[in-house]
């Protein structure tokens, strides 16, 4: 297959070679927006980070993602040294530097900095922590519904890395990818230490079955706002939904299948090990969920 597709593919956009970035506290051009190699989030992948999307000029769902991010710092005991407020005055400040309105993606990063000397300990970080806020003109396009392989990598116990935390130690999620892209598809699924279908290496999965939607129990995958929303969404409108275990026979015989994530919404899934989904398009009930969610957004987002 030489058609690769990523979940997060956009449309090209020269503005983005002009972007200006937010760093420590200040406006930089994206050549200057550079961090030591001795920095915390370099050396190790010690930090947490938030992904956040724009829809007619306002960041959809922020109070959510914020709660996110300061719940993710708190537990790696990490001092973001900033309040929620003055993090969102950093994200419209860089907004409103780019000249954005629509269709912007934001991805806001925060390590514990600079280290003293290039070793693990936390302590050697004493110059506080590194905050740097990337943002990018940014329209999906994605061309055709999503190609996934079954992956040996899985999503872990809490005691090793918590599925749940939006760390820049994504490795594990990289490596997956590698395997899904060497068997020739777009993206891996990802299974639980149990063996129980959980998620993408970079989004949420679910599947339909009967008129119900399906997810994980969501004991060990990231804690997606998105996934939240279209759980909400389900119940919200007399939609059956499943928090459940269930294996890759459940997958395979589904009639849809579909990802969610803050950058693509609800994306379809046509193929799964080489097995069509459903008839490999996008199915009635996931263009059900991406209208119900279009409204919600533009609801959030006062438009």
């Amino acid at each position: 297959m030489t058609d690769h597709v990523t979940t997060h593919q956009a449309e090209d956009d020269a503005r983005n070679e002009s972007i200006k970035i937010w760093l420590n506290g200040r406006l930089v051009p994206r050549a200057e927006a550079t961090v030591s190699v001795y920095d915390s989030g370099f050396m190790l992948g010690d930090g947490v980070w938030e992904g956040l999307r724009l829809y007619d000029n306002r960041w959809a769902f922020i109070a959510e993602h914020m709660d996110r991010l300061f719940e993710a710092a708190k537990a790696i005991d990490l001092d973001i040294g900033m309040t929620r407020d003055q993090v969102i005055s950093a994200i419209t400040e860089t907004q409103q530097a780019n000249g954005m309105t629509d269709d912007a993606h934001a991805r806001l990063m925060v390590t514990r900095g600079v280290k003293t000397r290039p070793f693990q300990h936390p302590a050697l970080s004493r110059q506080g922590p590194t905050v740097a806020i990337i943002m990018e003109h940014s329209r999906p396009s994605i061309p055709r519904p999503i190609r996934l392989a079954t992956v040996p990598h899985i999503r872990g116990l809490p005691m090793t890395q918590d599925p749940k935390l939006n760390s820049h130690s994504k490795l594990n999620c990289i490596l997956a990818c590698i395997a899904a892209e060497k068997a020739g598809a777009d993206e891996a699924l990802m299974l639980d230490v149990h063996g129980f279908v959980n998620t993408t290496n970079a989004c949420n999965f679910f599947i339909v079955r009967k008129g119900a939607v399906w997810t994980s129990t969501g004991d060990y995958c990231m804690n997606g706002i998105t996934r939240q929303k279209v759980i909400d969404l389900c119940r919200a409108n007399g939609i059956p939904v499943h928090e459940r275990n269930y294996s890759l026979v459940d997958t395979y015989g589904a009639d849809e299948a579909f990802l969610t994530g803050t950058f693509g919404a609800q994306t379809p899934v046509g193929e799964i090990d080489g097995r069509q989904i459903g008839d490999g398009q996008m199915g009635p009930m996931t263009k059900r969920l991406r209208s119900l969610y279009k409204d919600l957004v533009a609801r959030d987002c006062g438009s």
